[in-house]
């Protein structure tokens, strides 16, 4: 078999790991609708970037006989994200890689993930590719996006504030000050 007879959107995984191919591509950021969602709203669309990917098969012999299946995919793409602290955009490089062992059925995929380090999931007739690689990414995205120094720090007009009108705060004290011993109330 060749690359062409695999299809990523539904990949046979069995097979492609049986013939150790090696697929790699990119996809439009707009077509990883959940990963859209994450980046900087004020991106234009037609300017967001392309998820770089690549997945590797893999079939190991083992002393039990039948081998494992292995999927080793990688993924990374230059992300506009939202900076927490100036909440402008900003570029983030984001990069995705690990390796998948399949085995058959929900219930032995979830007794050997809990037992061992490695991810393990539960062969499928037809993986998507797009969506592992879209999960992947997610998981990579930084919990706080931030610059580490901001290039235009939040002013207090941003914050709903005038910069120009002069700040008079009442002490909140004050009150309790009036009713100390010995003052008169006026």
């Amino acid at each position: 078999m060749n690359n062409s007879d695999f299809n990523p959107l539904q990949l046979r995984v069995e097979a492609f790991a049986k013939s150790e191919q090696l697929l790699a591509g990119e996809w439009g950021l707009t077509s990883l609708t959940r990963l859209l969602e994450s980046t900087h709203s004020q991106q234009p669309l037609e300017t967001s970037p392309n998820v770089n990917w690549q997945i590797r098969g893999e079939s190991r012999a083992t002393r039990s006989g039948a081998p494992e299946i292995w999927l080793h995919a990688t993924a990374d793409a230059a992300l506009s994200l939202t900076c927490q602290r100036c909440l402008q955009g900003m570029t983030t490089q984001v990069r995705a890689a690990r390796s998948f062992r399949f085995v058959h059925g929900e219930t032995a995929a979830a007794e050997a993930d809990a037992q061992s380090e490695e991810d393990v999931l539960a062969l499928t007739k037809h993986l998507d590719v797009r969506e592992l690689i879209e999960d992947e990414l997610l998981l990579e995205l930084p919990l706080v996006p931030r610059h580490e120094v901001c290039a235009q720090p939040l002013l207090e007009r941003d914050m709903g504030h005038d910069i120009g009108a002069e700040v008079v705060r009442e002490n909140p004290f004050a009150a309790l000050a009036q009713l100390k011993p010995g003052k008169l109330l006026s």
